[in-house]
């Protein structure tokens, strides 16, 4: 029996497969998942097997957010600290997606609503069926669209207006807007979204890890910083970097005409 109420796959090519799968409800989120989803994404910073992870759901849907039924529900009959203790586990499963340096590739194949569109705005690169929506409809049931880091991670990669916009509205946003908007970063047919997906995973998987996951490790931090403090940070990473294994493999590569083999270290 699997330890996950997902399906979490990892393939011989250090891509793993991690699949919502609860189709019925278009992979609606319960307690026992943002759970476990938490725990995942910390442990897989040591999971040595694991170089580039993809999130996708089964069915029609990606992730339709939160259940009504066996979260909301509930969350309405509990106290107070009950409560704060759910909206902090949901922030966790994002900050640690932020914190893995490893990529996250979400393969958006259909509907991805509330927390769910939440989950594939935290993933590195987003590959969007035809028929894929966003829809961040918090405010849309009574609640703040600031909700899992959205307010913070939706205008750092689609502008501050157009974030307040989609935060404010809650409107669905169809798969070619979001390409033009900059949410999405390649949209493809229907049939072909995991597909595109697990190419382009396995192609970071083949490249320098380490270089990979520094530079979404910087991506990040350097957000708050001022630019003598970014390019003190730059320089500082750059320069470990430059003595690593995978740029000397580089080099050497080059000088007898071969590709290199990265190890990630």
């Amino acid at each position: 029996m699997s330890q996950y109420d997902f399906r979490f796959e990892r393939g011989s090519d250090g891509v793993a497969v991690l699949t919502l799968d609860r189709p019925e409800t278009l992979n609606s989120l319960t307690f026992t998942i943002y759970g476990q989803l938490e725990r995942l994404f910390l442990e897989l910073e040591n999971d040595d097997a694991v170089k580039v992870v993809v999130l996708t759901g089964h069915g029609r849907g990606f992730c339709s957010g939160g259940s009504v039924e066996e979260i909301i529900g509930p969350l309405l009959e509990s106290e107070l600290d009950q409560t704060l203790a759910f909206t902090r586990m949901t922030g966790a499963v994002i900050r640690n997606m932020l914190r893995l340096q490893k990529p996250i590739l979400a393969a958006v194949n259909g509907v991805a609503a509330g927390a769910g569109a939440v989950l594939a705005l935290a993933s590195d690169l987003r590959i969007l069926a035809e028929k894929a929506k966003f829809a961040f409809l918090f405010t849309k049931v009574g609640l703040t669209g600031a909700d899992m880091g959205a307010a913070w991670l939706l205008p750092k990669i689609i502008g501050s207006g157009r974030a307040m916009e989609l935060l404010l509205l809650g409107d669905r946003v169809d798969a070619q807007e979001a390409l033009r908007i900059g949410l999405a970063n390649r949209v493809v047919g229907d049939d072909a979204v995991l597909t595109e997906t697990l190419a382009l995973a396995r192609r970071l998987a083949n490249g320098p890890l380490l270089a990979l996951g520094m530079t979404k490790k910087m991506l990040w931090n350097e957000w708050p910083m001022d630019f003598d403090a970014a390019i003190e940070q730059e320089a500082q990473a750059q320069a470990l970097l430059l003595r690593a294994h995978d740029h000397r493999e580089f080099y050497k590569s080059w000088m007898e005409k071969r590709e290199p083999r990265f190890l990630g270290r």
